[in-house]
């Protein structure tokens, strides 16, 4: 097993549960607030501040600045004057990075398919659902939510936040067939029938690269 699978993933979607399982049987690393710690480890920030800008948009700077600044490095000037939530972006982004280097892994959120876009062995999937299957996985696993109504305003919202967060630091299009290679309806055929897919795919993948 040598590829790294990243899953973007509408909120309600079990895009989290699916990428978990997927690791599980392939045994191999999920990093999900995994990458939070690391990007805390390495960068000093405490990992509560990561945790506060974690896949949070933010409008106050330039795309273009954000990425020369990583392009020169953390002691480029420009670093000093970034807003925190760009530094913290930074950080996930060499975390994502390092966690990638030490072999196969699960990635899920956090713009980690662009992280990676350099990286040859990586299959970019994304996870999505009807309304109604959103809604029922959302009461079924949110116990603050109690209502169909909040359930939807809730993934709206997060779908919206995870949209902007991705379209801001990403050169791509969240959500967009076009920016991932495989997009996947898990209200389909379900949370274990796509984990069944998604093992396919990737058995697929790792064949075709190994001839």
């Amino acid at each position: 097993m040598k590829t790294i699978i990243t899953i973007g993933r509408q909120y309600g979607s079990a895009g989290h549960e699916i990428g978990r399982k997927v690791a599980e049987y392939f045994n191999i690393n999920f990093c999900d607030k995994e990458i939070l710690t690391r990007a805390a480890k390495d960068s000093g920030f405490c990992e509560e501040m990561i945790q506060h800008h974690d896949e949070r948009p933010t409008n106050s700077f330039l795309y273009n600045l954000v990425m020369d600044t990583y392009s020169f490095g953390y002691n480029s000037s420009s670093f000093v004057d970034m807003p925190i939530s760009h530094k913290v972006f930074l950080a996930q982004f060499d975390a994502i990075k390092a966690l990638a280097d030490e072999g196969p892994c699960v990635f899920v959120g956090r713009c980690a398919d662009y992280a990676l876009s350099d990286y040859k062995n990586v299959l970019n999937l994304f996870i999505f659902a009807n309304d109604e299957f959103k809604v029922k996985y959302i009461l079924e696993h949110n116990e603050n939510i109690k209502t169909e109504k909040d359930a939807r305003d809730f993934y709206l919202k997060q779908d919206k936040q995870r949209q902007s967060y991705y379209n801001y630091y990403s050169s791509k299009k969240w959500g967009r067939a076009d920016t991932y290679d495989l997009c996947i309806n898990s209200g389909t055929l379900g949370v274990d029938g796509t984990v069944n897919l998604i093992i396919q795919y990737i058995e697929d993948f790792e064949k075709k690269n190994a001839e």
